[in-house]
């Protein structure tokens, strides 16, 4: 089995900055692309930031420039350095994961599409 666990909400005033972490747990052989998503109440889900396996990134138009993805292979972690924060950034942001595969016993086993529980970040005005 594998999880994906992310740290690092919480409670931040408007231009402040927050850094979220999301650890694949698990004897990980391979991730491909990690991306995070955000979904504040009433809304659907939306991509914010994501990351190739050999580091290509993509952003939201929303969160461009002040939003930085980047992940640590060897840790098999992926962060989001939120900077300039603003009260419409306010949401779960989920940790998402395309394809990952993980070695159990002496097989490869693949996983699609697994996301993190969700961390929440409140941003006052």
């Amino acid at each position: 089995q594998v999880q994906l666990v992310e740290s690092g909400g919480g409670l931040v005033q408007a231009g402040g900055s927050l850094r979220l972490s999301c650890v694949a747990s698990g004897r990980i052989f391979s991730i491909n692309r990690m991306s995070w998503y955000r979904q504040a109440p009433g809304k659907q889900r939306e991509l914010v930031a994501a990351i190739s396996s050999v580091g290509t990134t993509n952003y939201a138009d929303s969160v461009k420039g002040t939003f930085t993805i980047s992940r640590d292979n060897a840790k098999n972690t992926v962060y989001l350095q939120m900077n300039s924060l603003k009260p419409e950034d306010s949401a779960v942001y989920y940790c998402h994961v395309d394809q990952i595969q993980i070695i159990d016993g002496s097989v490869r086993r693949r996983y699609l599409e697994v996301w993190g529980q969700g961390t929440l970040v409140t941003v006052s005005s």
